[in-house]
């Protein structure tokens, strides 16, 4: 394997299908070694890197766990925001919750997304596919009936709810925290690179953007068609219920995870994750606007290692 580098014998322009086109940042941020990934200019932002695949999805059941008894011992609510994937830290945050009896009664869920067809129709629970079947397959549903959070205090972004769903969040008391994942193209939730184009620079604006109906991006297309549905891209729907900026912004605490890692030396989350934790912060790389905020940002060790081309 040859260590990825800045070449001059061949130079050419970046694919039309990325949205980000500062081929220096990419190439600044690509030579980025593991030793040095987790240095970064702005405390607040903790990059963490955790070699072991079993203590990753520990610690993150542990971070979920520990704000929940927190929250319970401080007579408070606790508004978070999840995502459905990584999925193995689910298993354990159920299981620690009905082994140590932990109620849930005072915890507030909201799902940051959910699939839709062309029209903007979302995806029942019925459809295999469904973030609200996965959620609950996984975490809820895991969870004893007597210690789950009251349906009211459940929440997905269906179609007739995505409207509404950053002023449900916000009169729920505002996200503690909101968990999360990088995206092949730098999305957070499904908030999408080429949603940039629409605020022509104005950062502001981009933040303060609320939950809304999206087309996906083609790499997100392939992604989650590499992950969830075998390589088959002509499975995944073309659009997505999503939390916005505001919503990812306004949470009080930020906790993202990137397990994008598959196994023998090949990780498709190593660019992405380095893009985004030391890249210029961009409106078409969503996910730089964490290193502006409060933001543990936690990679599996294959994640955080050298980038190298492999011609195997």
């Amino acid at each position: 394997m040859a260590t990825a580098s800045s070449t001059t014998e061949f130079s050419y322009q970046l694919a039309n299908i990325c949205t980000f086109r500062d081929r220096g940042a990419c190439e600044r941020v690509r030579v980025i070694r593991r030793e040095d990934i987790t240095a970064h200019p702005n405390p607040d932002f903790v990059i963490g890197v955790i070699d072991d695949r079993d203590a990753f999805y520990r610690a993150f059941a542990d971070d979920l766990i520990g704000r929940i008894v927190a929250a319970r011992e401080a007579d408070q609510n606790l508004v978070a925001i999840l995502p459905v994937g990584p999925v193995p830290q689910y298993e354990i945050a159920a299981r620690i919750i009905n082994e140590r009896r932990i109620s849930l009664q005072h915890v507030h869920t909201f799902n940051m997304d959910e699939y839709a067809d062309e029209d903007g129709k979302t995806a029942p629970i019925s459809w295999v596919g469904s973030f609200q079947r996965a959620m609950w397959n996984n975490f809820l549903g895991r969870i004893d009936d007597d210690l789950r959070p009251p349906d009211s205090q459940i929440h997905f972004p269906a179609s007739d709810e995505i409207a509404t769903y950053s002023a449900q969040i916000e009169d729920a008391g505002g996200a503690d925290v909101c968990y999360g994942g990088i995206g092949w193209g730098g999305h957070i939730a499904f908030w999408e690179p080429h949603l940039g184009f629409e605020f022509a620079g104005d950062l502001n604006a981009y933040r303060a953007a609320a939950a809304r109906l999206v087309e996906l991006h083609p790499m997100t297309v392939m992604q989650n068609a590499l992950h969830s549905f075998g390589g088959d891209w002509s499975w995944v729907p073309p659009m997505a219920n999503t939390i916005g900026p505001r919503d990812i912004l306004g949470a009080r605490h930020r906790s993202f995870w990137l397990d994008g890692d598959l196994g023998g030396g090949y990780s498709w989350q190593r660019f992405i994750a380095r893009l985004v934790a030391h890249g210029p912060v961009s409106e078409f790389v969503p996910g730089t606007m964490l290193q502006q905020s409060r933001t543990d940002f936690t990679m599996l060790g294959g994640v955080a290692a050298d980038l190298e081309v492999s011609m195997a």
